[in-house]
């Protein structure tokens, strides 16, 4: 597995049912169409997607965020700079943990200042400008990522319940 190959499934968890081409997501994740194969390729084999890389394993998708996303994928809060806000200093746990701390996605157009966290993809930040349900989710990812026990516990429910409705 790949760090963006999360940003993918992702991806088509927050599209639910609406109808998708590899080319969509290619075009609205800003990563290529040969990545996106490869990446659904890796998936399949994971048993994180279907025999025909159309939808996502939710269980399994859960178990692998919750249980290994912070080991395979660890986040390492780097240098105070401008970015989006990620974490538990974005939507929707911002309203549920209050921290001194402000993490963000270093963006030149962003709307924070706080400790830089890498994202899963250099393109994040350009992805989730017109997508709020992906932003949430990958927030909520990097809360994984960085957080601690309760912090990680929260996004991981938050995230379950999501991807539930998926």
């Amino acid at each position: 597995m790949r760090a963006h190959d999360i940003v993918i499934l992702m991806k088509m968890i927050s599209l639910a049912d609406k109808p998708w081409y590899k080319k969509d997501l290619s075009y609205q994740l800003v990563i290529s169409a040969s990545e996106i194969t490869e990446s659904l390729n890796r998936s399949r084999i994971a048993r994180l997607v279907n025999s025909e890389k159309t939808r996502v394993n939710t269980h399994a998708f859960m178990e692998f965020v919750s249980g290994g996303l912070s080991y395979v994928f660890p986040a390492e809060p780097g240098r105070i700079t401008i970015g989006i806000p990620t974490a538990h200093s974005a939507a929707p746990l911002e309203q549920h943990i209050h921290s001194q701390d402000g993490y963000v996605w270093p963006y030149a157009h962003g709307r924070m200042r706080g400790e830089a966290i890498a994202p899963l993809h250099p393109k994040v930040p350009e992805a989730v400008q017109n997508d709020l349900a992906l932003y949430e989710l990958l927030a909520l990812a990097d809360a994984i990522r960085v957080g601690r026990i309760r912090e990680k516990k929260l996004a991981v429910d938050l995230l379950n319940e999501r991807v539930n409705a998926y």
